[in-house]
């Protein structure tokens, strides 16, 4: 009887203890208010994190589109100039200021600038005549998007092979790879393809540049634009797997019969993801940019060859149109890479509850 009542005595005492227990609650300014839990540290709610990437992105695309205003209007020349020649009649000279708004100052010309982009009108290119969104989405963003989307399936072919099978590995076959990777991601990207045409198109003669389909005219440009990011990927990933291949789970796989193969593509090359999709801004970056190389060096049309253009004859509405889209997709393939953090590595779920 004695036992028993000490033990529900030490029962009751457990009880209070777990009741009177004081409970985290917020500052709320008043004795009465109802206890409001405190999120813990490190974590965001949904909503919130939602927001917070919109006002980022807000941000971001109205920052490139001032600094592009501002380096366009800043730079020597003038598009009047570039379109009609030193020698332009002053009065026809006056009314093209006019018609284009160029007479107007400058911050004017920024605000009403702004105020078109939020209505959604790019305006119209000062030497094509059309408006902005027609050149920008006709065929030559088509054009961008077949050589870019074919670049991005090298470079995904390309970099995980080069990184699983020379990860941890110190023979000549290694060393070799290593050295061509850091010659291809330090070469000017016009090298590049003028050795991919000497080697292939030249000498091998077995992929074209100008004639044959579409699709054998788009290789070579496609791996001018893919192995320099590849070779920088590649090397990015080849640390990750030889981390991950030096951490005990690795060690109680190797113990349990996982052939090292298995375990390179299964774990290691899991582990080389997270810093490798760390680098897609700027792989896409280098993808957007390297359209304006490549697509002169193969005389292919595109957003590169509109861009070139457009800056060569200070075409404002063209250049700025270049700018913001180039921001859009940046911004979303980013968003996209952060989302993808999670699948990656799961326990990353704790930081955006």
């Amino acid at each position: 009887m004695t036992a028993t009542r000490g033990l529900s005595d030490a029962d009751n005492t457990a009880g209070r203890l777990v009741t009177d227990a004081p409970t985290l609650t917020a500052p709320t300014g008043s004795a009465g208010a109802a206890p409001v839990p405190i999120t813990a540290p490190g974590r965001r709610s949904a909503p919130r994190r939602v927001l917070a990437i919109a006002v980022s992105a807000l941000v971001t695309i109205w920052a490139a589109a001032t600094l592009a205003f501002l380096a366009i209007h800043l730079a020597p020349g003038d598009p009047v100039t570039a379109v009609m020649g030193e020698s332009s009649n002053p009065d026809l000279r006056a009314q093209v200021e006019q018609e284009w708004g160029l007479d107007r100052p400058l911050a004017v010309q920024y605000v009403d600038y702004l105020g078109d982009v939020l209505h959604g009108d790019l305006g119209y290119s000062y030497v094509r005549g059309e408006a902005v969104t027609d050149v920008l989405f006709g065929e030559q963003l088509a054009a961008t998007a077949q050589l870019a989307g074919l670049a991005l399936l090298f470079v995904v072919l390309i970099a995980p092979t080069l990184a699983v099978l020379t990860a941890g590995r110190r023979n000549w076959f290694s060393r070799t790879i290593s050295g061509v990777e850091l010659a291809v991601a330090s070469a000017p990207a016009f090298w590049v393809g003028l050795i991919l045409i000497w080697v292939f198109a030249f000498t091998l003669r077995v992929l074209p540049v100008t004639s044959g389909t579409e699709l054998q005219r788009l290789i070579l440009p496609a791996l001018t634009l893919a192995l320099p990011i590849a070779a920088v990927l590649s090397q990015v990933m080849r640390g990750g797997v030889e981390r991950a291949l030096e951490q005990p789970f690795a060690v109680t796989a190797r113990a349990r019969g996982i052939s090292a193969t298995r375990l390179r593509l299964t774990h290691g090359l899991r582990h080389s993801l997270l810093p490798a999709a760390t680098l897609a801004g700027w792989a896409v970056s280098g993808l957007l940019t390297g359209t304006v190389v490549v697509e002169e060096v193969f005389g292919r049309t595109g957003l590169g060859t509109v861009t070139v253009e457009a800056v060569t004859y200070s075409d404002l509405p063209v250049v700025l149109g270049v700018a913001l889209l180039t921001a859009v997709i940046y911004l979303t393939v980013t968003i996209l890479i952060d989302l993808t953090y999670v699948w990656i590595d799961p326990r990353l779920k704790e930081g955006v509850r």
